[in-house]
């Protein structure tokens, strides 16, 4: 008999212990979380422990991927505060706080409820990756007494909110480890600008590094205008709050915004079932006109220019000799602050820093233009919101900051000008620039010759290359493996990068999106097409390289500007005058 209730003590004891460490996704005030304990969310997504970046030894609180290859955190508790001498417990306590601490009692952590919670609580890890604190009871509220996603780290989830609770003034922003082996917060931020005229901004220190544009209805207007089946983008801004977000549009998809301490400094990826691994799926900054006022006052990046770097039109570089482009551009023509001004319409643009701006959700696009004028500080203004045709006021004062002209993307921004301005050699009436890029003009002579050669198409696909083929490795280390710092711009293909070859030859890179509809084969004939055309006017093709998913084209560089400036002697800019 002894023999018998020792063996069913044992096995209560086992029971009691692999249920203990069993990975359920709550804890209750009777229980406890300690190191090597782990909560995993009900669908298995994401899993709550102890864990130790990179080499270091410091123990953290934090949250990361169920089930992945290598440990993806994306939210860490004590961040500021490592545990370096014992193992830490998680407990929620009496008042009904959650506390984190050390093997001596000390707290490391806590969740820091404002008042005392005399209900029941339980701690609970959910399927978004969220940790909430809530009453025991309500099971399926979210109302919830305390939550991770109000307090992130360095990552951005699906369904969690960057900005501002305008009610309790709680702010969500975003910070970079400090290093991979340091979550402690590093010196870059992702925020939302609590303005009249909110948009995103990154910074370093307290150093605009990025910024977004403000929202314009359907996106914010530093993004390029492109479908996307991936994901829906939402924007708030009411009495009650101010915020950002992102979901899926596949619930089942995993994805993530990372703050990275790095020269990509926010990078969005997206979980590969297939490869089991992540994949970028954009970085910010995307090229150097993402650079917060690179040109100054007034004036415009334009990246497939050279320099990219110009003055608004009306305007001229403010710095003598050696143009100095931190030093903006200034007025060719004094404004008369008042009536007598005018605007140009300048389109396709990343609008202003906002910082000094005024916004009217009710006023229409005639009326934001008469009380611009009205207002002698009034320098720009544009519609709120572009949906449809166009409602809202946004109005800009003072000098015009970080500015950039976007091929597939932005939006109209009309600049006050004087009346003198308007009326120099262009007459007071709209005029219409239609512009083609240098890669469009490509587009279309590849096309002609497309056509002239059809009937020969069976021949020129059995034909062998006459170009050069260069190896990816050559190429990967003339445009040092594809820097952004060599990056000269992006057209709908694929972006393009500066190199040097070994003989010291530069070259202009265009590297094909792996997701072009461009085939092998068609990109075979166009090779062999353009090859055979020779103009002064065109942009030599040196070769060619095709290796695994990369297809690449190389041409010579020319350093003097893109073509459509020497043949239609504008900048790359739509404009209208209005008198």
């Amino acid at each position: 008999m002894d023999v018998f209730l020792f063996s069913f003590i044992c096995c209560k004891l086992l029971f009691f212990l692999s249920e203990s460490s069993f990975a359920s996704d709550t804890i209750t005030s009777s229980q406890s979380l300690s190191d090597g304990m782990t909560l995993v969310s009900k669908e298995g997504s994401f899993e709550l422990g102890f864990f130790s970046p990179g080499s270091s030894k410091n123990r953290y609180l934090g949250i990361w991927y169920k089930n992945m290859p290598v440990k993806t955190v994306v939210w860490v508790a004590n961040r500021i505060n490592p545990i370096n001498d014992s193992p830490g417990l998680l407990v929620v306590n009496q008042t009904g706080n959650l506390v984190l601490t050390s093997q001596d009692k000390s707290v490391v952590w806590s969740a820091n409820l404002s008042k005392e919670v005399r209900t029941p609580v339980v701690l609970q890890l959910l399927d978004s990756g969220n940790l909430v604190l809530r009453g025991e009871r309500d099971g399926g509220s979210e109302t919830y007494l305390w939550q991770s996603f109000d307090y992130p780290s360095d990552t951005l989830l699906p369904g969690m909110k960057l900005g501002w609770d305008l009610k309790t003034g709680l702010e969500r922003r975003i910070t970079s480890w400090k290093s991979p082996d340091d979550p402690s917060p590093g010196n870059f931020i992702w925020a939302v600008e609590r303005q009249d005229n909110p948009e995103l901004i990154m910074r370093k220190g307290s150093r605009k590094f990025q910024r977004s544009g403000p929202w314009n209805g359907l996106q914010f207007s530093a993004t390029p205008l492109r479908p996307n089946p991936i994901f829906n983008f939402g924007f708030v801004s009411n009495e009650d709050e101010l915020y950002y977000t992102f979901d899926m549009r596949d619930k089942a998809a995993f994805s993530r915004i990372v703050m990275n301490q790095t020269l990509y400094l926010r990078q969005r990826f997206i979980w590969e079932k297939a490869t089991q691994s992540w994949e970028l799926y954009s970085n910010v900054p995307r090229d150097l006109c993402d650079t917060y006022a690179l040109c100054g006052a007034n004036g415009i990046c334009i990246i497939n220019d050279l320099p990219v770097c110009q003055c608004l039109q009306g305007f001229k570089p403010n710095s003598r000799g050696y143009v100095d482009w931190s030093q903006g551009c200034v007025r060719d023509k004094s404004l008369n602050y008042s009536r007598q001004d005018g605007f140009i319409k300048f389109t396709a643009m990343k609008l202003p820093d906002a910082t000094l701006s005024w916004v009217s959700k009710s006023m229409n696009l005639n009326e934001c233009r008469e009380k611009c004028l009205d207002n002698s500080s009034c320098m720009a203004y544009t519609n709120s919101d572009i949906r449809g045709e166009g409602s809202g006021c946004a109005m800009w004062f003072g000098d015009l900051i970080d500015i950039r002209y976007f091929q597939d993307g932005g939006q109209d921004l009309y600049i006050r000008m004087s009346a003198s301005e308007l009326a120099k050699g262009v007459p007071r009436m709209k005029i219409v620039v239609t512009v083609i890029s240098t890669a469009a003009l490509l587009a279309v002579v590849i096309a002609a010759g497309y056509l002239v050669h059809k009937r020969r198409r069976n021949i020129v696909q059995n034909m062998d290359l006459e170009l050069p083929l260069f190896e990816l490795a050559t190429i990967a280390n003339a445009t040092d493996n594809f820097s952004i710092n060599n990056k000269l711009g992006e057209g709908g293909f694929g972006p393009v990068y500066k190199g040097m070859l070994v003989d010291g030859q530069e070259i202009a890179v265009k590297r094909l999106s792996k997701i072009s509809e461009q085939g092998l084969k068609e990109l075979k004939n166009e090779v062999i097409l353009f090859s055979k055309l020779q103009h002064r006017n065109l942009v030599k093709l040196l070769g060619y390289c095709i290796q695994g998913e990369e297809k690449l084209l190389i041409y010579e560089f020319m350093p003097n500007k893109s073509l459509n400036s020497f043949i239609f002697g504008l900048g790359p800019y739509n404009l209208k005058i209005f008198g």
